[in-house]
């Protein structure tokens, strides 16, 4: 296949790129490059989006295309890739996210569940409004690429490279030193990731073979606690783990989910159904998954590569860890 990658620097869309390459397509990625090169083997059409319809030029100039692969955040770039390319592409992808869905508080609902209402056009997509953002790409994408489209909405990315460090905290964080870790106290929680390796592979089968619509690409529901005693075992399995209760984390300042000062995988209430969702009909349709293990395996080694002591872009700091552990310890020794 003739592909186009928008992007094809960074994490899911390098991966894209390269997995293609390796699978003998002819493969060209635009992208700025500001931080790296796309993959060996892959033409480089260097563009910035955030310039406008221009930046599509040479990629229109180059022929009709098998398949389209956007990963875009921000609606306005991705309505001007597609007006300009959606007619020379055979199939269009938009990889969007689970973000989409209106209601995260039910656990095993699947692609007919009810979406945000697009972000309004002018309106500037950022983090806090990713959802709306990707809601208003789909809206888009639907309209322009019609039934060529593939909407994947996917979960929690996950394995080597991930530059959020998310699914990588427990794993490095038992691994960096032997001291007490804190938890909180979530143990039937559901965790639920795609490793990145899979969603590419995914991504161009679906395009290969045609597949359409709205698919959910997500991993299987893993509890919490399984997921962090088989990060402790990684380790060596000598940490104690302190779990502290949700509700004196969060008085505390610590944030759900993601980001500094966090306890990554840790949602609010109300999203029991966040990582959760049916990837049945995404199985169905070929979607395969690798044992959720085996990229925790894989995630720690890459952590390690990386350096266990790095400042992290997720996750408690040493020493905000040890203050909290102190007062946890503290009060309720002597409760």
């Amino acid at each position: 296949m003739r592909i186009l990658v928008l992007g094809g620097t960074a994490f899911l869309s390098a991966e894209i790129a390269r997995q293609a390459v390796a699978a003998g397509h002819d493969v060209m990625c635009l992208a700025r490059g500001s931080r790296s090169a796309p993959p060996e083997g892959a033409s480089w059409l260097k563009a910035d989006r955030s310039l406008g319809p221009a930046a599509y030029a040479g990629a229109a100039g180059a022929g009709d295309w098998d398949a389209v692969i956007d990963v875009a955040r921000d609606p306005r770039q991705a309505r001007e890739a597609l007006e300009t390319l959606a007619g020379t592409a055979r199939h269009w992808t938009f990889v969007s996210s689970c973000s989409v869905y209106a209601d995260p508080s039910v656990p095993g609902t699947a692609e007919d569940a009810a979406v945000l209402a697009p972000l309004a056009a002018g309106i500037e997509a950022t983090m806090e409004n990713y959802g709306e953002a990707k809601s208003a790409i789909e809206q888009l994408t639907t309209e322009l690429a019609g039934d060529r489209a593939h909407l994947c909405r996917a979960g929690l990315i996950g394995g080597p490279g991930d530059g959020s460090d998310r699914y990588g905290y427990w794993p490095a964080r038992f691994a960096r030193d032997p001291g007490p870790v804190l938890v909180p106290d979530i143990p039937a929680d559901p965790t639920q990731i795609i490793d990145v390796r899979d969603l590419a592979a995914w991504l161009l089968l679906a395009a290969e073979a045609g597949v359409t619509g709205a698919l959910n690409a997500v991993g299987e529901p893993v509890p919490f606690a399984e997921y962090l005693e088989e990060s402790r075992q990684l380790s060596g399995g000598a940490a104690e783990v302190v779990a502290a209760p949700a509700d004196w984390l969060a008085e505390r300042g610590v944030n759900y989910w993601a980001g500094p000062d966090s306890l990554p995988l840790w949602l609010p209430p109300g999203h029991e159904g966040f990582a959760a969702r049916s990837n049945a009909a995404a199985r169905a349709a070929g979607l395969q998954l690798r044992p959720w293990t085996r990229t925790l395996r894989d995630t720690l080694a890459d952590e390690r590569r990386r350096g266990l002591h790095r400042e992290r872009q997720a996750g408690l700091t040493p020493d905000v860890e040890r203050r909290l552990l102190l007062e946890f310890q503290t009060e309720f020794q002597s409760a």
